[in-house]
This record gives C-alpha cells, sequence and structure tokens, in this order.
C-alpha cells in the first residue's frame, strides 16, 4: 500500500483534536502538556529579562519598568492562569496514580477547574487592583 499525504493542512491537529473531544481527562492531559510548554517558554523568557543585569542597573531599571506595563499585567495575569492550572492539575495526577483517585478523577478534575478558576479571578484582583480600585 502506498503512502499517501495528508494534504490538509491542518489534518493531523483535526485529528488530534477529534479524538480528544470526548473524555475530559484526555483534554486535562493535554491541558498539563501545554501548559508545562508554555512554562518553559516563560523560563527563557525571564532568563533572557535578568541578563539585562549584567548591562547594569540603569538597564535593568528600564526593563523592570517596562514590565509594569498593562501589557505586561495582563501577561502576567496569564502566566498565573498557566501556572494555576498547570500545579492544580499536577495534584490532581498525583491523586489519581499515587491514591487510587482514578475513580473520582471526573470530580477531582471539576475541583481543579473551580480552584483554578477562583484563584486565576483573585490573581486578577490582585494584579489590578490599582486599576480597579484607583481613586
Amino acid at each position: 500500500m502506498a503512502y499517501t499525504p495528508n494534504r490538509e493542512p491542518f489534518g493531523a491537529w483535526n485529528k488530534l483534536i477529534l479524538a480528544y473531544h470526548r473524555y475530559s481527562g484526555s483534554w486535562a492531559y493535554l491541558l498539563q502538556r501545554l501548559t508545562g510548554i508554555g512554562l518553559v517558554a516563560y523560563l527563557f523568557l525571564h532568563i533572557w529579562a535578568l541578563s539585562s543585569l549584567t548591562h547594569g542597573r540603569a538597564a535593568f531599571a528600564a526593563e523592570m519598568k517596562t514590565f509594569t506595563t498593562p501589557v505586561f499585567k495582563v501577561g502576567e495575569w496569564l502566566l498565573g492562569a498557566l501556572v494555576m492550572w498547570h500545579a492544580f492539575n499536577g495534584i490532581r495526577v498525583v491523586i489519581v496514580d499515587l491514591a487510587e483517585g482514578a475513580r473520582y478523577h471526573k470530580k477531582l478534575l471539576a475541583g481543579v477547574w473551580v480552584v483554578s478558576v477562583a484563584t486565576v479571578i483573585l490573581m486578577f484582583c490582585l494584579i489590578f487592583s490599582n486599576e480597579l480600585f484607583a481613586r
């Protein structure tokens, strides 16, 4: 049988997404990997930002001033969302794997969503408190 390449531009991604749509645990698995990749990307950005320390105090202060802009505050909030999901879902994975939580994995996943969303809303209030509650 001859190999026939997939001519659709997103054919492989469509197959992957359609394969995952049935199971909530599969989406949690996929989100865990994607948030992990996002955190690794942030780690490189963080190291790059700290490299301005080698250029002197003034360069570092100027870069830190850039990080207080609203765009970076939104980025910081999104980073917090990634961290919260990754952390709480990681705890769920440990409970499912080591504490025989497989029977309750859907309830644990619902708990992960509730705690993550509540934490992200709290983070939003903390990060944007100056803009929200300014007089």
